[in-house]
C-alpha cells in the first residue's frame, strides 16, 4: 500500500491551489491528487466564467469578502507571470428597478470595506463606458478592477507545476472508499493511507466529509447555468461586463453577460435546479435516487420559502424559455432582441450547499475539520477568483494541527 504525507480528493481549481500551497510550506512532504476525470477542472473549474471579481457583494464578516479582492490580486500575479491571458476590461453593476437604487449604496459600502476599487455613477458616465447599458434608476456602480481569464489555461499550468514539483496527479482514479480510522483511501485502482486528507471533491465534498461524522446537515442542490450567445450580426458592442443590482437573499448573481478571454460575449447563466450534480444536458448523469432527493429539497426549500426562495423559483423557472430569458437580458440592454441571442453550448452546474437543518442555502464559503482531514464543503462564486487566498486560509487550518515540520 503506496502512502503519502497529504492526499487531495479533487483536481479542480481549490485542489491543486492546495498542493500549491502545501508543497510551499511543507516542501519536503509526499503529495497526493486524485481526480476521478482524465483531466484537471472538467466541471466548475473548467466552466468557469473567467471572471475575477473585485469583492463587491459580500457581507464583511464573511469568508468571501476576507479573501475574494486579495485572491484576485494573487490570481492576476500568477497570470502575469506565467503569460496566461489576462483582460482587466472592468465591470458595471446597474439598478434594474427603480426601487433597487439604494443598493447602489450599499454595494458601494461593502466594496469600500471588502477592499474593492469601485465608483458610483450616473446614467451619463454610464453611457461613456457602456453606451447600450441602460440604468433604470440613474445610477450604476463602476468595478474598473474587475478582470477576465482563461480558467482553462491556468489550470492547465497548475497541473504542470505541480508536476514539475513531484506532486504525483493521479486523474482517471475514483475515490470508493475513505476510512479514517485506518486512515485509508481505496479507489478504483489502488489503495494508499494518508497523514492527512483534504477533500476538494466540489459537488461531491458532502459525500466524502459523511465518514469523517461531519457534514451530516448538509446536501449538494445542483443549480444549471445555461447561456445565450450574443449574435456579431446585432451591432451591440459591450466594453466590459454588465451586472443587475442581484437579490442579496439568494447566492445568484441573476442573468448578465459574460465576456470570454477571447471577446465572445455570453449571457446567462440561469440558475435552476439540475437533476443531478453533473446533469448538463437531457438526462445525462441524472440518478433517479439523487434526482428524487434534489426533487424533494427543492420543494422543501419552496413551501418554507427562507432567503425569499419561492419568488427565486417562479422568476427561473421561466427562464428555460428563450422569451423570459431574452426579457432578463433586455431590462440590461434595451435594444437586445430575441434574434440577437443565439444558442450556445456553454453550461456548468453549481454545486450549491444545501443546510438541511436551517433550511437555508450556504451562502459562504465553508471549511470543516479533523485532527487528520479538512473538508472544504461549499466553495462557490467568487472561489475561483479567491483560490489563492482562501487556500492560504485552509493551510492555516491544517497548520493548527501540525501534521508535519515545516
Amino acid at each position: 500500500m503506496k502512502s503519502y504525507d497529504f492526499i487531495i480528493a479533487g483536481g479542480g481549481i481549490t485542489g491543486l491551489v492546495l498542493a500549491w500551497q502545501i508543497r510551499k510550506k511543507y516542501s519536503d512532504s509526499s503529495i497526493l491528487i486524485l481526480e476521478k476525470e482524465e483531466g484537471a477542472g472538467f466541471h466548475s473549474s473548467g466552466r468557469n466564467s473567467g471572471v475575477l471579481h473585485s469583492g463587491i457583494y459580500y457581507k464583511e464578516d464573511s469568508l468571501k469578502a476576507k479573501f475574494c479582492a486579495s485572491g484576485s490580486a494573487q490570481m492576476k500575479a500568477f497570470c502575469q507571470e506565467y503569460e496566461l491571458p489576462l483582460d482587466p476590461m472592468g465591470k458595471v453593476i446597474v439598478p434594474t428597478k427603480e426601487e433597487d437604487d439604494h443598493l447602489v449604496d450599499l454595494l458601494a459600502a461593502r466594496a469600500k470595506s471588502n477592499g474593492a476599487r469601485v465608483s458610483v455613477i450616473d446614467s451619463h458616465e454610464l453611457r461613456k463606458i457602456e453606451p447600450f447599458v441602460r440604468t433604470a434608476s440613474g445610477r450604476a456602480l463602476h468595478s474598473p478592477d474587475t478582470a477576465v481569464i482563461d480558467p482553462k489555461a491556468v489550470l492547465a499550468k497548475l497541473t504542470e507545476l505541480l508536476q514539475s514539483q513531484k506532486v504525483t496527479v493521479s486523474f482517471g482514479e475514483m475515490i470508493k472508499k475513505v476510512d479514517p480510522s485506518s486512515k485509508t483511501i481505496v479507489t478504483d485502482k489502488s489503495q494508499y493511507e494518508y497523514g492527512f486528507f483534504c477533500n476538494c471533491a466540489g459537488a461531491y465534498a458532502d459525500k466524502l466529509a459523511k465518514p469523517f461524522g461531519i457534514a451530516d446537515q448538509f446536501t449538494m442542490l445542483p443549480f444549471k447555468g445555461l447561456y445565450y450567445k450574443l449574435s456579431p450580426a446585432s451591432g451591440i458592442k459591450l466594453n466590459g461586463l454588465v451586472y443587475p443590482v442581484p437579490d442579496l437573499n439568494v447566492p445568484f448573481l441573476g442573468v448578465h453577460t459574460v465576456k470570454s478571454i477571447d471577446g465572445t460575449n455570453y449571457f446567462g447563466p440561469t440558475a435552476v435546479p439540475a437533476f443531478g450534480r453533473e446533469n448538463y444536458k437531457g438526462i445525462q448523469g441524472v440518478q433517479l435516487s439523487e434526482m428524487l432527493g434534489i426533487f424533494g429539497n427543492v420543494l422543501r426549500q419552496y413551501l418554507v420559502n427562507n432567503q425569499g426562495f419561492r419568488n427565486y423559483a417562479h422568476a427561473e423557472a421561466f427562464r428555460y424559455f428563450k422569451s423570459r430569458f431574452t426579457e432578463a437580458a433586455k431590462v440590461l440592454i434595451p435594444d437586445l432582441t430575441a434574434k440577437d441571442l443565439l444558442p450556445c453550448q456553454k453550461v456548468g452546474i453549481r454545486g450549491q450547499l444545501l443546510d438541511k437543518k436551517k433550511k437555508e442555502m450556504v451562502m459562504d464559503f465553508l471549511v470543516e475539520k479533523t485532527t487528520d482531514s479538512i473538508h472544504v464543503l461549499n466553495v462557490v462564486s467568487p472561489g475561483f477568483t479567491s483560490v489563492f487566498s482562501f487556500t492560504e486560509y485552509i493551510l492555516s487550518l491544517i497548520s493548527e494541527e501540525k501534521p508535519f515540520q515545516s
